[in-house]
């Protein structure tokens, strides 16, 4: 698979929203890796573990505290970052929070998107904007087909129609406003499965659940256990954003398509159980006295039945492909959790992580 080239992005000058997330932290920790001036742009983590504030000692990343809905802080942030790229994460993800704060979620997603690319218009020498989106942008029926890019988009739940509008307005903004201005910077989406690894622990996912159960011995609780998802971790997720950042940047007559799915392949996707059950075990093989997961009683609202990607114009556009198996992805997630568990520093589970599936990578 193709690999991010440290060439590329040492010294380039990256704007990342959404750093204090999950994703966020992982892809600002490979960036000061690969020697990258990157500055962030997010809301303060929330109370409680959170891997950008647990890993501390940033070199490379200037932290900055605001939120994408105050255009003016958005304005400041880009004034300042002087952005050759810009990688947009910064994001209401959550599906159950969409229901109880669907306006928040629209004003984050989609007007927060907007503000973005209103403030990013002001920076000369840009050269690419990702904005990542969701593979839940997508009609989906329930039919089990995987998507591919030229599907309509739509949602069911506020959370995915978010997605959808915010993939609408990235589509108008590149064709209306960039595509006839000579140097104006490519815009494209990323539209990624359901991803896991070390740090993530957000409210209301499955592994991160499962983790905190696993510390406080109480038995998890799984909602839809026979829900089919593309799972895969973290770093195979990023490099794909990273390799398709490269690819915009490089311009030409071999511009990348404006919107790319990142998953496993799609035969490979695994129920919920699945995945729950492989956690399980790793834990237990690491020492941990894990309870078993038991079935949620029905309630809450509905969520889709099945998901999955087609991620084949990625593999033949950019040359990306999952480099981890999805049991490959459970172990690395399970090993780092129990490892941070046990007392090892965060920093060097992320550092070493990173380096692994490098190497791995370019083998």
């Amino acid at each position: 698979m193709t690999i991010p080239d440290p060439d590329f992005w040492r010294g380039r000058r990256v704007l990342v929203t959404g750093h204090t997330g999950f994703k966020g932290a992982w892809l600002c920790a490979w960036l000061e890796r690969m020697g990258a001036t990157v500055t962030g742009f997010a809301l303060a983590p929330e109370p409680g573990p959170n891997l950008f504030r647990d890993m501390g000692g940033w070199s490379g990343v200037t932290s900055v505290i605001g939120d994408i809905r105050d255009i003016d802080a958005v304005e400041s942030v880009c004034r300042n970052a002087d952005a050759e790229v810009a990688i947009h994460m910064a994001a209401q993800s959550l599906v159950r929070r969409g229901h109880r704060d669907p306006q928040g979620t629209f004003a984050t997603n989609v007007q927060g998107t907007g503000n973005l690319l209103q403030a990013l218009d002001r920076c000369p020498d840009l050269e690419a904007i990702l904005v990542v989106t969701s593979d839940k942008c997508y009609r989906n029926d329930n039919s089990g087909r995987p998507f591919v890019e030229t599907d309509p988009l739509g949602g069911r739940d506020p959370y995915s129609a978010s997605k959808a509008t915010q993939e609408t307005l990235a589509i108008g903004w590149r064709r209306g406003l960039l595509e006839s201005r000579a140097g104006a910077p490519r815009l494209a989406t990323a539209r990624a499965g359901n991803v896991i690894g070390g740090g993530d622990w957000a409210e209301d996912r499955i592994l991160p659940d499962l983790f905190r159960a696993a510390e406080t011995g109480e038995p998890l609780e799984v909602r839809n256990p026979g829900a089919t998802r593309p799972w895969q971790h973290v770093l195979d997720v990023l490099a794909g954003y990273l390799c398709y950042v490269e690819s915009l940047a490089a311009g030409g007559g071999r511009m990348p398509p404006p919107a790319l799915n990142f998953g496993p392949q799609a035969v490979d996707a695994r129920p919920v159980s699945w995945l729950v059950d492989h956690a399980v075990n790793r834990l237990r093989t690491a020492g941990h006295d894990t309870p078993d997961w038991i079935t949620a009683r029905a309630g809450g609202p509905t969520e889709a039945a099945a998901l999955a990607l087609d991620p084949r114009l990625a593999q033949t556009t950019i040359g990306w492909g999952s480099r981890l198996s999805q049991e490959d992805a459970v172990a690395w997630t399970a090993d780092w959790h129990a490892q941070a568990m046990a007392g090892k520093p965060v920093r060097d589970l992320v550092r070493a992580q990173i380096e692994q599936f490098s190497k791995a990578a370019a083998a």
